[in-house]
C-alpha cells in the first residue's frame, strides 16, 4: 500500500512514513494511491466478528505489510481493552428508524479514543524500531488532545504538544488536558481560536528548522491517516449490524473538520451499502453552506454549545475534493489556498456529484439545546450537543425511513454540563475513573497567538529534554 499527497508534488510514501509525518512535504495531507474494495461475501463474513477482529481485518489493508499480522492485531485488541463497552462502539435504538452509535465508551469518553488509542501504540512501534525521537504537535477543538495525551503519553519516543484555543473549550475538556502529568507533555492554551491553532500546526509542519537536531513533528490531528483509518472501522461494525435484514443504512454525523464522515464516505468506496450520509454541523456551517449552495468561503468563527465543532477550516475536505476533482491535484491546491481570499465554487456537474453523496444541515444553539430536551423527554436518551446536531440534522435530512438511520454520538455528555444545563437537564456525574477531574492540579502554557511563540516555547521545552 502506497500514500500519494492530494496536491501532487510529494513522492509516494508508505504507511510507516505517513504515520511518521501526518501532512506531506508538499503541504497536502496523504490518501492511499488506490482504496481496497470489499466484497459482498466479505462483509457476510464479517458479521460475526468482534470489533478487534473486524478493526484487525479493515486496518491490515492499509498497512500493507508494514507491520506483522500478529503484531498489529495485538495492538489493536490492546487499543480497545480498556472501552467499557463489550462492543466497543455500541448501538442504541431511540425511535422509529432512527439509532445511535455510542462513540465514547473510551478512557477519554469522546469518538477521538477509536484512533488515538491505536496511534499512540503504532508510534512505539515505530519509534522503538528507528530508535528516533519525534515532537508531536496537534490542535484541539477539545476532544482531540485529550484523546492523543491518553493514547501516547506512555510512549518513550515523543514529547507532547498540545494547542487548545483558550478559554473556548469545555471546563471536563480543558481539564482532561491540563490535569495529565509527565515530563513529556506540554499543553498550550493560544489566545485565538481552533483554525488559529491549525494554522500554527500547518505553518510548523511546513518549517520544521526550529526543532533541535534530531527530531521531527509528529501529527494527531486527523490531518494524520492514521486517524482517519481506524474511524473507516466503526462505520463497518454498525453497517454490518444490518447487513442481509436491509438494503442499505445511513449516516448522520456530526462533524466539524471532516474527517469523521470522510471516514463513513471512504466505507461507501470501499462496498458499505450507505444511502445517505448526512453532514451535521453548529453555526459554523462552512460545510453546510456548500453542500447547500455551492458557496465554500470562511465567516467569522462563533463560540458554541458544541465547541468540539467550532472550525472554519475543514482540514480533511481536500481529501474529498481530490476525488471530487477527479484526481486534479492543482484544482485542489487552488480550492483550498483560494479560501482565504474568495468565494469558491464548483461545476454543476460537480455540486451534484457531491450532493449524491452528502447532505447536510446546520443547528445552532437553541435547536441544539431543544434537540437536547426533545429526545429526553420521548426516550430517555441524553445526547451531548454535538450528538444533538446530528440527531437534528437525522431528523430534517431523512429521505428513507424504511432503512436504519445511525447518528454517531461522539461524546459523553457529563463533558459539556453547559448544554445539557441550558436544555434544562440535569448534568450525569463522570464516570469513576474521572472522578477527581476537577480536583487534580492543572497545568498549562497561555502563548500568544503567533507560530513565533509556539515555535520557541516547543524549542526551549525540547532542548532541555534532549
Amino acid at each position: 500500500m502506497r500514500y500519494i499527497s492530494t496536491r501532487g508534488q510529494s513522492p509516494a510514501a508508505t504507511f510507516e512514513q505517513v504515520v511518521l509525518t501526518g501532512l506531506a512535504p508538499d503541504g497536502g495531507l496523504y490518501i492511499p494511491e488506490k482504496l481496497p474494495v470489499v466484497s459482498l461475501q466479505q462483509l457476510a463474513d464479517w458479521q460475526k466478528l468482534s470489533y478487534s477482529d473486524l478493526a484487525f481485518e479493515v486496518i491490515r489493508m492499509f498497512v500493507g505489510g508494514a507491520i506483522p499480522d500478529a503484531a498489529l492485531k495485538a495492538m489493536i485488541t490492546d487499543s480497545y481493552r480498556s472501552f467499557t463497552d463489550p462492543e466497543v462502539a455500541p448501538l442504541r435504538h431511540l425511535h422509529d428508524n432512527q439509532w445511535v452509535m455510542e462513540l465514547y465508551c473510551g478512557p477519554t469518553l469522546a469518538f477521538k479514543d477509536f484512533a488515538l488509542q491505536l496511534l499512540g501504540r503504532l508510534l512505539d512501534y515505530f519509534l522503538e524500531k528507528r530508535q528516533q525521537h519525534v515532537a508531536i504537535l496537534g490542535a484541539t477543538s477539545g476532544d482531540t488532545g485529550s484523546a492523543a495525551l491518553e493514547g501516547c503519553k506512555h510512549c518513550r519516543f515523543v514529547d507532547m504538544f498540545i494547542l487548545h484555543p483558550h478559554n473556548r473549550v469545555s471546563e471536563v475538556q480543558r481539564r482532561q488536558m491540563t490535569t495529565v502529568t509527565g515530563d513529556n507533555i506540554n499543553n498550550i492554551a493560544v489566545e485565538g481560536n481552533f483554525d488559529d491553532c491549525q494554522e500554527i500546526v500547518k505553518q510548523a509542519f511546513s518549517d520544521q528548522g526550529f526543532l533541535p537536531k534530531g527530531y521531527q513533528l509528529v501529527a494527531v490531528n486527523s490531518i494524520n491517516w492514521a486517524r482517519i483509518m481506524a474511524q473507516i472501522v466503526y462505520y463497518f461494525h454498525a453497517g454490518l449490524k444490518f447487513l442481509g435484514k436491509y438494503p442499505a443504512v445511513s449516516f448522520s454525523v456530526p462533524t466539524g473538520n471532516f474527517g469523521d464522515i470522510y471516514a463513513g464516505y471512504l466505507a461507501k468506496q470501499m462496498g458499505l451499502p450507505i444511502r445517505q450520509l448526512i453532514i451535521a454541523t453548529n453555526q459554523n456551517d462552512i460545510l453546510h453552506r456548500f453542500i447547500s449552495s455551492n458557496r465554500y468561503h470562511k465567516t467569522a468563527l462563533q463560540a458554541s454549545l458544541s465547541p468540539s465543532m467550532d472550525i472554519m477550516v475543514s482540514s480533511n475536505f481536500e481529501r474529498y475534493l481530490f476525488d471530487l476533482f477527479q484526481r486534479d491535484s492543482k484544482r485542489v491546491a487552488g480550492f483550498v489556498t483560494g479560501l482565504s481570499r474568495d468565494v469558491q465554487h464548483v461545476s454543476e456537474a460537480e455540486w451534484a456529484r457531491a450532493r449524491a453523496h452528502f447532505a447536510s444541515y446546520s443547528v445552532d444553539d437553541a435547536a441544539t439545546c431543544e434537540t437536547i430536551r426533545s429526545i429526553h423527554a420521548r426516550t430517555g436518551y441524553l445526547a451531548d450537543p454535538h450528538t444533538a446536531t446530528g440527531l437534528k440534522a437525522a431528523e430534517m435530512c431523512d429521505t428513507d425511513i424504511s432503512i436504519p438511520m445511525i447518528t454517531l454520538a461522539t461524546a459523553h455528555p457529563a463533558k459539556f454540563a453547559d448544554a445539557i444545563e441550558k436544555a434544562g437537564l440535569t448534568v450525569p456525574g463522570l464516570p469513576p475513573h474521572m472522578a477527581d477531574l476537577f480536583t487534580r492540579p492543572e497545568r498549562c502554557s497561555v502563548l500568544p497567538n503567533s507560530l513565533d511563540a509556539v515555535k520557541q516555547f516547543m524549542q526551549q521545552r525540547l532542548l532541555k529534554r534532549s
